[in-house]
């Protein structure tokens, strides 16, 4: 039996998206277990009961079930672009928190009492903050993709993706610029390959 970690992951989730493309990025070895968040199961509760995903079951049989610190275990030991270098724990607890309350309302305004569009224009003040962070670099740490970039980037392209004829032309163009090319990058191709659902 391999000594892999295994990962427990969902394709869409933002949360293991970053994850993934930390591990992707570091090189680690690891078992990826596609699973719906609809009907988890058992193993995933049992290692996280919790229920939410990415969850990383280490070869000891260690577990670890937050993103943020799946991205920094991978990186740890292998960090071959200097991610960790790049790396802005105020403005990742923003997002984290205050953009993914803002977003979660604006997207899922079914699910929430209140006014999708205040949440949105929310959102896009925030983003205007991110904006002025580029202040005309590519990424936030330059001219090469860090860790808070991967870290926020997934949120971002959720709320993109609410109304996208809306998005292209409201938010701040280096904005705009900064997630296509995070969306266009082999990284997160890599990490959207589609993968067979996991069946215990």
């Amino acid at each position: 039996m391999s000594d892999d970690p295994v990962l427990y992951s969902f394709r869409r989730c933002p949360y293991a998206i970053r994850g993934r493309m930390a591990l992707l990025a570091s090189g680690v070895a690891y078992t990826h277990r596609e699973v719906l968040l609809r009907d988890k199961p058992a193993a995933m509760l049992a290692a996280s009961p919790k229920g939410t995903v990415p969850v990383l079951v280490l070869g000891d049989g260690s577990v670890i079930d937050e993103s943020i610190d799946i991205m920094r275990w991978a990186l740890a030991p292998h960090d071959p672009e200097h991610w960790l270098a790049h790396s802005d724990p105020g403005l990742i607890e923003m997002f984290d928190n205050t953009f993914k309350f803002h977003l979660d309302r604006y997207k899922y305004a079914d699910r929430f009492d209140g006014e999708p569009l205040a949440h949105r224009a929310a959102g896009l003040a925030i983003l205007e903050q991110l904006d002025e962070r580029l202040a005309g670099d590519v990424y936030l740490g330059g001219a090469k993709r860090g860790f808070t970039d991967i870290a926020l980037f997934p949120f971002v392209r959720q709320f993109a993706a609410v109304d996208a004829d809306w998005f292209e032309t409201h938010p701040p163009a280096a904005v705009r610029a900064w997630l296509a090319n995070l969306v266009q990058s082999d990284l997160f191709e890599r990490a959207m390959v589609r993968k067979p659902l996991w069946v215990e």
